[in-house]
């Protein structure tokens, strides 16, 4: 078997490999298991990455739910988990969750978490990301948590899973956080990992000092 991709964290239910794709796209590797969250065609060839065993969608836009990446990713037996909105665009019997909600899946706990705007809003005055339309997720292997934020300001209610391992944060305008915010949510969560993700720029120095030496900055 090839070795897996990705930052190695080892954990108490075994090594988990996470490898960023692009944009909102992360793939994780555990116990022979293949995650897919987000697959998105227009930044990787699913064709040539390992076969999805679970995929995860954040919630309907395009660029997270990617009919084309989803069903090149596809398996007999894949399991999909996704915010109600997605869910219906996926094959029969995917599993919908809505912000609050959990799900089991190979002894990993999934736990859909709120992912909205509080500021920035389209042309037509409605937020690009209402609250209780998409989910971020934190998974648990054993007792290492991983979060992937989705579509998300810096909502209060990050401080309800702060001290997670890992996160993955959002950071591209005007559809979620600017840097003031990316670093305020930062700071909430408290990870001992960040990875900023899904953005057009980033300077990693910059926030690497804003947050401060206890958050290492991928």
């Amino acid at each position: 078997m090839q070795k897996p991709q990705g930052d190695l964290y080892q954990t108490s239910a075994g090594d988990v490999y996470v490898l960023p794709l692009g944009h909102g796209s992360v793939q994780i590797s555990w116990n022979g298991k293949t995650i897919q969250v987000d697959p998105y065609s227009s930044i990787a060839d699913y064709a040539l990455l390992p076969k999805a065993d679970l995929v995860l969608i954040t919630h309907d836009h395009y660029d997270h739910l990617d009919q084309k990446a989803w069903k090149e990713t596809q398996k007999e037996g894949t399991t999909f988990v996704a915010s109600p909105s997605a869910a219906k665009d996926l094959p029969s019997g995917a599993t919908a969750l809505e912000n609050g909600q959990s799900f089991t899946w190979q002894d990993v706990q999934i736990d859909a978490v709120p992912a909205y705007n509080i500021k920035h809003k389209q042309p037509n005055g409605k937020l690009w990301h209402p609250k209780g339309w998409g989910n971020g997720y934190v998974l648990h292997f054993g007792d290492f948590r991983l979060y992937l934020a989705g579509d998300t300001e810096n909502i209060p209610q990050m401080a309800d899973i702060a001290g997670v391992d890992v996160a993955f944060l959002p950071k591209n305008l005007p559809y979620t956080m600017t840097d003031e915010m990316f670093v305020d949510a930062a700071k909430r969560l408290q990870p001992k990992v960040l990875y900023p993700y899904h953005y057009e720029s980033v300077d990693k120095i910059k926030l690497q000092s804003a947050v401060g030496p206890n958050i290492l900055i991928k």
